[in-house]
């Protein structure tokens, strides 16, 4: 990727970073050419990867929760980064209504951020930690 600018931020695995990481990343991303319907897709998909970082990455532990993004001419390149627990089985995650909090959460955030960005990798091990990478296609930027 050619890129044309770029951050990197980490902030406690704390919730009320859940909202922190979303506000930024819709700031950053107003630079570009996307609709608002596009910005409010972007920020839930960073909502839902730092959500899972704090509740299922740290279960209740404070940790780093590290926030990458980055962009071209074609396309935005956001990362979510914990070094947490990991994810044992990633295709079994990526099932929907799977979670490893069954009396508290849905299981839709990896399905979510799946329907909402154009590409998901998630690179995992056991008791290092997970990386979510999350690209959107873009048409044109703004200079």
């Amino acid at each position: 990727m050619d890129c044309k600018n770029w951050i990197k931020i980490e902030f406690p695995s704390e919730s009320v970073n859940v909202m922190f990481a979303r506000t930024t990343i819709a700031v950053f991303a107003s630079q570009l050419e996307l609709t608002l319907d596009e910005i409010e897709d972007i920020k839930v998909a960073v909502s839902e990867a730092v959500s899972n970082a704090v509740i299922h990455g740290y279960r209740n532990t404070r940790g780093i929760v590290v926030l990458e993004a980055k962009y071209s001419e074609t396309e935005l390149e956001i990362c979510v980064e914990d070094f947490g627990h990991g994810i044992p089985d990633i295709a079994q995650a990526k099932e929907a209504s799977f979670t490893t909090i069954p009396e508290e959460r849905m299981g839709l955030g990896l399905v979510f951020i799946h329907e909402l960005m154009d590409q998901v990798s998630i690179i995992s091990e056991v008791d290092q930690g997970t990386k979510v990478i999350m690209t959107k296609q873009l048409n044109a930027i703004a200079n």
